[in-house]
């Protein structure tokens, strides 16, 4: 996250940022489906979609607020932050998650407006079947596994390709099509259209992918090791302690 942009400033870019990718993977879901009646046609169009946005929108907003567009990654980057010193505060996530939920709202409006659809449909398409919980999970410890890994082995500078990428690819090997986002699964429910899911189905995506995060926290500690707590030195002989460097690892999307 910018060390100089106010906390206000960096949760509208968050709220902004959502509801631009909310807005895109609805927005294409429609699309695809007025152009064509093949529902692999139309995934294709939609994940394709998808990756673009991301990646962008993760290049363009990540500077400001971490680009974490994803309460998951919030969760997760407060609760490693919480050692090493450099995580999201308790007070940016209480600003950072309700930003991002009601930007994901908005994008889903936004989408349905821009094609015409009602502004407000709840969506009636079931998600109900444990082999979708457990697609969530999946998808969502890749996710944050990747992330945070990506820091810790000092390449977050890759995120935007490589998260996009990590995307598409997770909507094609899990059956759920890869929602790996409290925020994005709560606004979609509000459209009834392709990428839509009944309220009804929301609760326990949302615990699979909270679940996740923390298997992905774990992938990280398994490959990684744990980060040093703030405070901690390298005492080198004939050298003076030499303080760690901030970490990157909020800095990167879900």
């Amino acid at each position: 996250m910018s060390a100089s942009a106010p906390l206000i400033r960096r949760a509208m870019v968050e709220g902004l940022g959502t509801a631009a990718l909310v807005a895109v993977v609805v927005g294409s879901g429609i699309q695809a489906t007025e152009l064509t009646h093949d529902v692999a046609t139309q995934l294709l169009a939609n994940s394709l979609a998808t990756v673009f946005g991301l990646g962008a929108l993760v290049a363009l907003l990540g500077p400001v607020s971490g680009a974490h567009f994803n309460p998951a990654v919030t969760l997760a980057a407060w609760f490693t932050g919480r050692r090493t010193g450099d995580g999201p505060a308790l007070r940016d996530v209480a600003v950072y998650l309700p930003a991002q939920m009601v930007g994901a709202v908005g994008g889903a409006v936004l989408a349905d407006a821009m094609f015409g659809k009602p502004l407000v449909a709840f969506s009636t398409h079931e998600r109900w079947a444990g082999h979708l919980w457990l697609a969530e999970v999946v998808a969502t410890a890749g996710l944050v596994w990747l992330i945070f890994g990506l820091a810790r082995a000092g390449r977050a500078h890759l995120a935007p390709l490589l998260v996009a990428a990590y995307i598409g690819a997770a909507y094609w090997f899990t059956s759920s099509t890869s929602f790996a986002n409290p925020a994005v699964t709560i606004g979609r429910a509000f459209t009834d259209t392709f990428a839509g899911i009944a309220p009804t189905s929301v609760p326990p995506f949302l615990a699979a992918q909270l679940l996740g995060a923390a298997a992905g926290l774990g992938l990280v500690a398994v490959c990684f090791g744990r980060p040093a707590a703030a405070g901690e030195v390298v005492q080198q002989a004939g050298q003076q302690p030499v303080a760690p460097a901030r970490s990157t690892e909020e800095s990167a999307l879900a």
